[in-house]
């Protein structure tokens, strides 16, 4: 009895995954988080019709997730 040969395994044509990432996948989700931020932290004009002592944006932003859940929920 002979001993067969093995079969070679195919020739890798890379040497890994692909780690660099395109300028945009890192440019847009940082564009994003600073308009998203300026939004956040510039104060609400005086004549948009808020309620007086309703809170800043970060808690209008809260109540407003607040309230999008509730209405999601069953």
């Amino acid at each position: 009895m002979s001993a067969g040969t093995q079969p070679q395994p195919p020739a890798r044509t890379q040497a890994g995954p692909q780690t660099r990432l395109p300028w945009w996948a890192w440019a847009l989700p940082a564009a994003a988080f600073v308009a998203l931020f300026s939004l956040l932290s510039s104060p609400a004009p005086a004549d948009s019709g808020t309620q007086a002592g309703s809170g800043g944006p970060l808690t209008r932003m809260v109540q407003f997730v607040q309230h999008s859940a509730g209405r999601l929920a069953p």
